[in-house]
């Protein structure tokens, strides 16, 4: 939050509050699901920049969080995009640089399974 306002981020427009990882709860009949019909039940929405997903709602359990640096918040909107228009994702670079960590921490962070193999 502190970053936001030495930003002097003042709008909900602004890149800089779009581009962090934002949860909303959306009440029944407040959205349209993928098959046109109006949502029936509450629904918990995980946005960032223009994308946005279903939370997964998905038990994971009690475990460490992965420090954020700016190569992970661009991994995060990377990916976030891609799910978002259903593709998936394959980061790639130099061994040791966190790729495998920043996706497991992302699925944490929507709450869906993230299977690594």
């Amino acid at each position: 939050i502190q970053a936001l306002m030495d930003q002097n981020v003042k709008s909900a427009d602004e890149f800089d509050w779009l581009a962090q990882l934002r949860y909303y709860w959306k009440p029944p009949g407040t959205f349209t699901m993928r098959d046109g019909k109006p949502n029936p039940k509450a629904e918990c929405h995980v946005s960032m920049v223009n994308a946005t997903l279903l939370y997964g709602f998905e038990y994971l359990g009690n475990s460490d969080r992965l420090v954020i640096t700016p190569l992970t918040d661009r991994c995060y909107r990377t990916l976030l995009g891609a799910f978002h228009l259903f593709y998936g994702g394959a980061p790639e670079g130099p061994a040791g640089t966190g790729k495998t960590e920043s996706t497991k921490d992302l699925a944490k962070a929507v709450s869906v399974q993230c299977v690594v193999f």
